[in-house]
């Protein structure tokens, strides 16, 4: 405990704002340590100078749980138009992935006001290959380059193990030479119960 009368520094400090201080420094304190679960941490083995990290919402981390996934397209992630949206999926993705239940859509990103929704649906054709580990989204239209958001939303159950999956987006320009590029990488985590 600290004695006020033997510190002189701690004599010119009013005590209320002292003990104010402290009050304030605790409960930030437990604010940041009961958020500490919710921090994520990007591991890459071999770093690549080109990986770029893609934003997301997902409704829920637990296991088997019913989720629904926002795959955020920001503008700042759209050099082009995108003709065709091509995501990779982990093969230890263990979840049930269907096109009635995959839409691509204009997205408001939510906030700490605002929740994540859906504004306007984007027409698309979706085909998942036979191992689900490829899913094609072909819009009607091609998603302009602007400062709208997209997403592709996916309801799922969550795996059935727990762990980290990377989502990996390449997408398809209009243009004379039909070539994908790598777009960036989504980052989920299923949570152990």
């Amino acid at each position: 405990m600290i004695n006020f009368k033997n510190h002189s520094v701690l004599k010119k400090i009013p005590q209320k704002f002292l003990i104010s201080s402290l009050a304030i420094g605790s409960f930030l304190s437990v604010g940041l340590t009961n958020n500490l679960s919710s921090l994520a941490f990007d591991i890459q083995w071999d770093p690549d100078p080109n990986w770029v990290k893609l934003k997301y919402h997902q409704t829920s981390t637990k296991r088997m749980d019913s989720a629904t996934y926002y795959l955020f397209l920001r503008p700042r992630n759209r050099k082009a138009g995108i003709l065709k949206l091509n995501i990779k999926v982990p093969d230890y993705f263990d979840a049930q992935l269907t096109t009635k239940k995959i839409n691509l859509c204009e997205v408001l990103v939510g906030g700490y006001t605002d929740r994540t929704k859906c504004i306007k649906d984007i027409p698309a054709a979706i085909e998942i290959n036979e191992d689900q580990t490829s899913i094609d989204i072909y819009p009607e239209q091609p998603i302009p380059v602007n400062k709208n958001s997209y997403a592709v939303v996916m309801k799922i159950f969550n795996p059935r193990k727990a762990g980290m999956f990377q989502f990996h987006a390449y997408a398809q320009s209009p243009g004379a030479v039909p070539v994908a590029g790598y777009v960036g990488t989504w980052n989920f985590e299923v949570d152990f119960d």
